[in-house]
């Protein structure tokens, strides 16, 4: 029997190497949590920070994005579709650009006719309970601009309580909102960093044990993730 070559040797271990690799790969990508984000933007094409936050996530394997304007331009939403998106995801997050203090009309629409009494909230209504859900939002003001001696009196906290009222009532766990504010002062370095702390935060909230009570202290998740990104993780 001819002995067996160094290089053949060689080249059976890093085959080995890489199926161990591969398949610890798979394991923690089943672990961590799958991502819905329920985006809506009624003027996508002229948007600068919704594009550059989408375009940093739209990779991740764990994450999908769904366009309700692209989807639905005639507001026509498929109700048991969304409701089995929902179900296959673990974390929601309702994007949006923050339009007249609220959400734009499709996602306040889609809220009210998805998340049904008796589904979502309600006697037997608890298809949402413990799931996470957390809003991007961006604005034109400035953070400064929001709260109560700023120019538009109320906190952008104060400004979301509809929204956040709406998860707790679905018996969801809401985290603080991921902000980018000051769009007209923002640079496209400022939106990259933005569009690096978006990643990290959902990588942060999906892989392992996210410190929850720690995060909830958070005024914001943006704050949260620059935390990460100075840790130099995940």
């Amino acid at each position: 029997m001819e002995p067996i070559s160094i290089t053949f040797k060689i080249d059976l271990i890093s085959d080995t190497i890489e199926k161990v690799h591969r398949s610890a790969l798979i394991k923690v990508l089943r672990q961590m949590k799958k991502v819905l984000i329920l985006f809506a933007h009624p003027r996508f094409e002229k948007s600068r920070a919704n594009k550059a936050l989408l375009a940093e996530v739209r990779g991740l394997d764990f994450v999908t994005v769904h366009d309700l304007y692209e989807l639905y331009p005639d507001f026509n939403i498929d109700i048991g579709r969304e409701k089995m998106l929902l179900a296959a995801h673990q974390l929601i997050i309702w994007q949006f650009p923050l339009y007249m203090y609220g959400p734009p009309a499709l996602l306040k629409h889609w809220i009210d006719l998805v998340l049904e009494h008796g589904w979502a909230h309600g006697s037997g209504g608890c298809s949402l309970e413990k799931k996470q859900l957390f809003i991007a939002v961006t604005t034109g003001g400035s953070r400064e601009a929001y709260g109560a001696d700023g120019f538009n009196r109320f906190a952008l906290s104060e400004l979301l309580r509809p929204l956040e009222q709406t998860a707790c009532l679905c018996r969801m766990m809401y985290l603080p909102p991921f902000a980018v504010q000051g769009m007209a002062s923002l640079t496209q370095e400022h939106l990259g960093r933005y569009a690096l702390l978006y990643r990290l935060a959902i990588q942060g909230l999906c892989a392992g044990e996210a410190d929850l009570a720690g995060i909830v202290r958070c005024e914001f998740l943006d704050v949260w993730a620059t935390a990460l990104l100075h840790q130099g993780a995940p």
